[in-house]
């Protein structure tokens, strides 16, 4: 039973009910852009996770069956609650080196580059943390923890974490010392220095009270959400690459082999002396901090929203079957699924080339539903190719009334031509 598809419903429903907190209360913590761009590397995490969760499956059943010194029962409850919170702790010690360690990092970032905090921002993750991560649950493989116990844990662990991302639910007393908290994760979310890198544990905060890691949110000092290196994007590819990308500049720059090597293991924000230099990366000034916004048409927002719901349930669809198809299948529809949202990521931008590409992207549909039958992804039949061309034709038609509706905005706010700009300072000097 995968638990995290079924919660996916419950997912939309509290993500509503945020919106009308939201609402109600008079705040604004959502906007259109960021949440479809922390929604997007949701599902493009999803989407990977189907190639590669035999990384962190695989080696963990084989750890269990050649390495464990005991075989710990797995009927037993104890066994159960022994591994909830022992992964809690395996958790701790990944989260936190994720946020100390360079190439680490470069995987866990993508969870914090949202500006805004909501229930979106929990489904915000990354599509390369399966590299290393598996290493940091070894231990519990090597106890005898069996594997159905361990993805049992897991996924309870995971859905722990989305509620705690929201602004609404205030500090709840005598499970701050216990639980993490939204007042907890809130903190671990701040760039503010004094809150910088804190609160690491899932699910208890008992463990970052042990090892010196708990910071407390001070009224005082309002949380500033994103991380210290704007992403200023809303691009799901760039969002996991971007990290990535600034290391190997600096990689390939520094002039010593030794730092071309160790970069990437180095504690967080090491750079090689001589790349320092020659490329100073300036620190942000909070107190100038603006949240990172791009204009955009209702229409246009709109349209991405309506398009990026398909995507949603494409990747829905894709954990469904993912155990009945076969992996070229699943490449398949991680491959469609990825460049849609690159399209819709670059509308957000509203990027100069973003219509060529989304017409681009319309046009690839019908191959793509070709492929998806001779891959056994999906059943092909007609019915399937009338809802695939009406949907086309639909969405060429709001593609169309979009870029209408814009460059009409745009001729509204151009600015007078100078011969215009004359006449009416001469007419309001000389009524």
């Amino acid at each position: 039973m995968d638990l995290i598809l079924l919660a996916v419903p419950f997912f939309f429903v509290l993500i509503a009910v945020e919106l009308i907190a939201d609402r109600v209360r008079g705040q604004r913590n959502f906007t259109v852009a960021d949440s479809i761009n922390s929604l997007s590397t949701g599902v493009l995490s999803t989407s990977t996770g189907l190639l590669t969760k035999g990384v962190g499956l695989l080696t963990y059943a084989l750890a269990w069956e050649h390495l464990a010194l005991l075989r710990l029962p797995e009927q037993a409850w104890w066994v159960w609650l022994l591994a909830f919170v022992l992964y809690d702790l395996c958790y701790y010690w990944l989260h936190r080196l994720g946020h100390e360690r360079n190439v680490l990092w470069a995987a866990h970032s993508v969870h914090h580059q949202s500006e805004e905090y909501n229930l979106t921002t929990a489904l915000r993750q990354t599509s390369s943390g399966f590299i290393f991560s598996w290493i940091f649950y070894l231990p519990l493989a090597l106890i005898g923890v069996p594997p159905v116990v361990f993805i049992t844990v897991a996924s309870l662990n995971l859905l722990y974490q989305f509620w705690v991302h929201t602004r609404h639910i205030p500090k709840l007393g005598w499970l701050e010392w216990v639980l993490i908290t939204p007042s907890n994760h809130r903190v671990h979310h701040a760039q503010n220095p004094a809150y910088l890198d804190r609160n690491y544990g899932g699910v208890f905060i008992l463990w970052d009270r042990l090892f010196g890691t708990f910071k407390e949110e001070d009224p005082a000092e309002p949380v500033v959400f994103g991380v210290t290196t704007p992403l200023a994007s809303w691009n799901p590819l760039w969002a996991n690459l971007q990290f990535y990308a600034q290391l190997w500049d600096d990689a390939r720059r520094t002039r010593r082999l030794r730092d071309k090597l160790r970069i990437w293991f180095m504690p967080t924000g090491w750079r090689p002396a001589d790349v320092a230099g020659r490329y100073p990366q300036a620190k942000q000034n909070l107190a100038l901090f603006r949240k990172f916004e791009i204009a955009l048409g209702r229409a246009q927002q709109v349209y991405v929203a309506a398009q990026f719901v398909a995507y949603v349930a494409l990747g829905s669809y894709l954990m469904d079957v993912a155990e009945q198809v076969p992996s070229a299948a699943l490449v398949l529809g991680w491959s469609v699924t990825a460049f849609g949202l690159f399209v819709l990521g670059a509308a957000l931008e509203n990027r100069p080339w973003a219509v060529r590409l989304e017409l681009a992207r319309l046009l690839s549909n019908a191959p793509a539903l070709y492929l998806a039958g001779a891959s056994g992804l999906v059943l092909v039949t007609p019915l399937a190719w009338f809802l695939l061309g009406a949907y086309s034709l639909v969405s060429l038609w709001a593609l169309a009334f979009c870029r209408r509706f814009a460059l009409r905005a745009q001729g509204a706010e151009a600015p007078a031509q100078p011969e215009q700009a004359t006449q009416q300072q001469q007419a309001a000097e000389h009524p």
